[in-house]
């Protein structure tokens, strides 16, 4: 499995599990369509209220840097999780080509 997507791979799959983990403010200024908000501290804190072990999940954050850093956390724990590179950084620009 990979544990990492560009956003232009990530736009082509059909109903993915797309997590934004950033604070709910910057959620609320702009996320990738269909994400759900799941802060960064409250997904580590406990996984299990929001993951299942059957599920991909496609996580990011603003840039991608934390997102990697979740995604081995949850991953460790036998989640299946994919962090989205670039983060909503790397939507935006995606959408000004």
């Amino acid at each position: 499995m990979n544990n990492s997507i560009s956003v232009f791979q990530l736009l082509k799959l059909q109903a993915p599990l797309i997590i934004d983990i950033r604070d709910k403010a910057r959620y609320d200024k702009g996320h990738i369509p269909g994400a759900i908000s799941v802060p960064m501290s409250e997904l580590t804190k406990n996984p299990s209220k929001y993951l299942n072990f059957t599920n991909t999940y496609y996580i990011y954050c603003e840039f991608g840097y934390r997102s990697k850093r979740v995604r081995e956390v949850l991953l460790g724990l036998g989640y299946h999780v994919v962090d989205i590179t670039d983060g909503y950084y790397g939507y935006e620009a995606y959408l000004s080509k």
